[in-house]
């Protein structure tokens, strides 16, 4: 019988790798010495996560050929060492033993073809997950400490090295930082064109090709390293077994330190570029500029050509007026429109979309949103009203604010407690974190017992609070005209002309797909009515 074997180290330390020789050379050991097997291979993965086998390729490829039935069996460690993840444990031997094919997890005792093998495993499989879990929160809790003492985690970027943790200033790479800086804040040229004057002189970026664009000139002039910041984990790892990153909109509190490392420009020109990105911000966030004008100017895009919708104010019959946005070309309106590289866009030939139509579109997305309203609308009176007291010079009087405060430190004291069991710090430095987060804790509930002391500041504060919650309810809930809310609100619509429009709202991954109802080409100009959307993605 043919029998092949896997093994796997999670790390490329020494040590890891002695084990994972030592696993292969026990295999070919352990099958030479029983009658009628034959060693067929020995699949080993070096260095990667067991948590998820996407990456997994030698693992990969034995499931593979399984299924062209090379092998009838397969020898592994344990549990852990053929999958961390419960599910793919259980999948992959269940796969496996419908052709036939049989996992003996040696130091576990379990052959996956007795009757109670899935029992079995399953108690193993999730030993094996929790044990990730605990493995990736104390790896996380100490990566973060790391952050906090100032060790730099990602790679060089262009102006700076990085190496062992350490920001160095590269001089050629700085030159260009400098130049860019200089041409957005002094002289007011556009990213654009900072991109194109930047490939005539020939400079390189960072992967030494001398392919500008605007959008590595935005992400520059927005990089809070060049002026001597540093903020950490932008990105972050929710899901221990995917491992899959997306960007961190206050899932995670951020590590900020200022004047970390030595600036390349100096904070008066970093402010005077910050000011000037807001001002020629084209997604509606600070106002400004005529492609800011309208909710939907420069978020309505042809399906058919990719250009950005354009409005055109019409007359209904009796009189009034109304908008209209379109694809429209220089033969159409007798306008020329051109994108950045000069190149005229727009077809004219998409369908025509309505501005109150669009509005209306817009909110039937946003009310199809399952969505905690209770609790977003208490998180955010509770944050709107620590900043308006902050802004009144107030201390912060909100106990829903404090509350999480003490809440969030307290979480952080038994992640010390985890970190010191799991042998990750010291006891010394488990009592040094401890004593500092017991401070914090007993300034906030003093200052919690005070705010709730205060009975006739409550009562006006509660006052004020269903005024911001009136306010704020209308507004997650669509009731709402106002403009800067929905700008933010939407990312692009996509209108096509087979009478669909695709939406996509910022910082979320669904898409809605509206079918418009098709108007008679002779009949009432009247708005189109909208069929239920459906989300997907």
């Amino acid at each position: 019988m043919k029998v092949a074997s896997y093994c796997r180290v999670s790390t490329d330390r020494e040590d890891q790798i002695n084990s994972f020789e030592s696993q292969q050379r026990y295999f070919k050991e352990y099958i030479d010495r029983r009658q009628g097997w034959e060693l067929y291979q020995i699949y080993a993965d070096e260095g990667i996560t067991g948590t998820s086998t996407k990456k997994r390729a030698a693992f990969n490829r034995m499931i593979a050929d399984a299924h062209m039935g090379k092998f009838r069996l397969i020898l592994t460690k344990e549990v852990s060492r053929f999958s961390r993840n419960i599910l793919d444990t259980i999948a992959y031997t269940r796969e496996l033993k419908a052709l036939g094919v049989g996992v003996v997890f040696l130091n576990d005792g379990i052959n996956s073809l007795e009757p109670d093998a899935e029992l079995r495993l399953s108690i193993m499989g999730s030993i094996a997950q929790e044990e990730s879990r605990k493995t990736s929160s104390r790896v996380k809790w100490g990566q973060t400490r790391r952050m906090e003492q100032g060790v730099v985690f990602g790679r060089s970027l262009l102006g700076y090295d990085v190496k062992d943790g350490k920001m160095t200033v590269n001089p050629e790479g700085a030159e260009i930082i400098r130049q860019i800086f200089y041409k957005y804040g002094v002289e007011k040229k556009g990213t654009s064109v900072i991109a194109r004057e930047l490939r005539e002189a020939g400079y390189k970026t960072l992967s030494g090709n001398t392919k500008w664009s605007n959008t590595y000139i935005i992400k520059v002039l927005k990089n809070e390293k060049y002026v001597g910041d540093l903020v950490q984990k932008k990105t972050i790892t929710p899901d221990y077994l995917s491992h899959a990153k997306k960007y961190n909109h206050g899932e995670e509190e951020l590590v900020v330190i200022q004047n970390h490392h030595g600036p390349i420009i100096s904070r008066e020109l970093w402010d005077i570029v910050q000011s000037e990105l807001k001002k020629r911000d084209r997604k509606g966030n600070y106002g400004g500029g005529h492609s800011n004008r309208y909710v939907f100017s420069g978020r309505i895009k042809c399906g058919e050509c990719g250009a950005s919708f354009v409005s055109r104010k019409k007359k209904r019959k009796d009189g009034t007026d109304y908008r209209r946005w379109g694809c429209y070309t220089a033969a159409t309106e007798g306008s020329r429109h051109e994108d950045v590289q000069g190149n005229e866009v727009g077809c004219g030939i998409g369908k025509m979309l309505r501005d109150e139509l669009a509005m209306d579109i817009l909110k039937q997305s946003l009310g199809s949103l399952q969505m905690d309203v209770d609790g977003i609308v208490q998180n955010v009176t509770g944050i709107a009203m620590e900043a308006i007291q902050a802004g009144e010079g107030q201390e912060t009087s909100c106990p829903e604010a404090l509350e999480y405060q003490i809440e969030q430190i307290t979480r952080k004291k038994a992640d010390v407690l985890d970190a010191f069991f799991s042998r990750q710090i010291t006891k010394d430095e488990m009592k040094l974190v401890n004593e500092r987060y017991g401070k914090e804790l007993d300034a906030l509930r003093v200052r919690l017992e005070a705010v709730r002391s205060k009975a006739g500041a409550a009562y006006e504060a509660e006052t004020r609070r269903k005024e911001v919650k009136k306010k704020i309810t209308a507004i997650v809930g669509g009731e709402t005209d106002s403009e800067v809310f929905y700008k933010n609100l939407l990312d692009h619509m996509v209108v096509y002309k087979e009478n669909k429009v695709e939406v996509c709202l910022n910082r979320l991954p669904q898409k809605w797909i509206f079918a418009l109802e098709p108007l008679c080409r002779n009949g009432p100009s009247v708005p189109i009515s909208v069929s239920r959307p459906f989300s997907s993605g």
